[in-house]
């Protein structure tokens, strides 16, 4: 005979034991696409920084790409690309094509880094960062028609390289809490 199912004080039954897991497990994957999305979105608040919302979306995309890539995939990273070309009106593609590329970076090298200290990897964050903002750069110049400063660009991964400290201790701290409620029971 099979048991009933357990009852809540007010006479409902309680949801099914892989449910809770199901929606802890679906928030621990979506929770890096959508927090790089509000931070971006925050920093498309008018201030006076050079394209805040590049350098927001530098570390956040290449920290999840190495040590979570499960939840950092191409279908979100093209979105998070999207949202950055309409968030800084650049010509729609090079947020896309110059964040995949620096997804792609970080998962070729994803097993050298996670072995690294913080600092290897902040350095390799660096070089990967004026590399995406030059990348960035051409991009806008060829989908423009137009040759911009190129000023801009390197501010903007210089400010990357500066946030990507701040950044990786709160993301870090995040990652071992999903990993911590990974492993428990």
């Amino acid at each position: 005979m099979a048991t009933p199912p357990a009852r809540r004080p007010h006479g409902r039954p309680a949801p099914a034991p892989g449910l809770l897991r199901r929606i802890d497990a679906f928030a621990r994957v979506a929770f890096p696409g959508f927090s790089t999305a509000f931070l971006m979105v925050l920093a498309a608040a008018p201030i006076n920084l050079p394209s805040p919302v590049f350098a927001m979306a530098l570390p956040c995309v290449t920290f999840w790409s190495v040590f979570r890539p499960t939840a950092m995939m191409p279908p979100v990273v093209f979105l998070l690309g999207l949202l950055m070309d309409l968030l800084t009106f650049a010509p729609l593609g090079s947020g896309v094509l110059v964040l995949l590329a620096l997804h792609a970076v970080g998962l070729r090298f994803r097993y050298f880094l996670v072995r690294q200290s913080f600092l290897t990897v902040w350095l390799c964050f660096c070089v990967a960062a004026v590399g995406a903002a030059c990348f960035y750069w051409g991009l806008q110049s060829l989908l423009g028609l137009r040759l911009p400063p190129i000023a801009p660009a390197l501010n903007a991964a210089m400010l990357a390289c500066g946030l990507y400290p701040a950044i990786a201790l709160v993301l870090t701290r995040i990652h071992e809490a999903m990993l911590h409620a990974e492993i428990a029971p």
